[in-house]
């Protein structure tokens, strides 16, 4: 097993069960955090947004639009920028990084379907989005959409986006 793949799922494996027991009590619909850590090939992920503290961030009402790299999307950086990124003095890279992939409101792929347009994200740059064959987000192609939660909206993609 790749060294980071192995860190990333170590790290996510402890910080799924802390982010579990955050999940709500009832019943009713799992918010972003939770689809993505009872999702495996999200457990980097989720350790990143842990590491960035932003789980309550994306716990809140919202509504949200999260562009969500898979583990296989994080393999594709270079070696040793998963790492990097998760080391505590990279912390506001990390939310930069991670932010760039959150766009407020819940944009479903019916909305995209054919369109061509630029969206700010909760980062501040932009991304492009590209409805026309399928969806895209910058160089990233979305490979499930419309992953529903009671706070927003889950699209995964399989490239991880990197703001300039």
């Amino acid at each position: 097993m790749k060294r980071r793949t192995f860190f990333g799922l170590a790290s996510a494996a402890g910080l799924s069960l802390a982010v579990s027991a955050c999940a709500p009590m009832g019943g009713g619909q799992p918010d972003i955090v939770d689809i993505a850590a009872s999702n495996e090939q999200f457990a980097t992920l989720v350790a990143a947004v842990t590491a960035a503290d932003l789980v309550d961030t994306l716990k809140g009402p919202g509504p949200f639009t999260v562009f969500a790299p898979t583990n296989a999307a994080f393999e594709k950086l270079p070696a040793g920028t998963v790492e990097s990124l998760l080391m505590p003095e990279n912390k506001d890279m990390l939310v930069s990084v991670l932010t760039y992939h959150v766009v407020p409101g819940a944009v479903t792929s019916d909305q995209l379907a054919g369109t061509r347009t630029s969206v700010a994200t909760v980062q501040g740059q932009d991304v492009h989005i590209d409805g026309r064959h399928g969806v895209k987000v910058n160089n990233a192609r979305v490979t499930q959409a419309d992953i529903m939660a009671s706070n927003g909206v889950i699209h995964r993609v399989d490239t991880v986006l990197l703001p300039k």
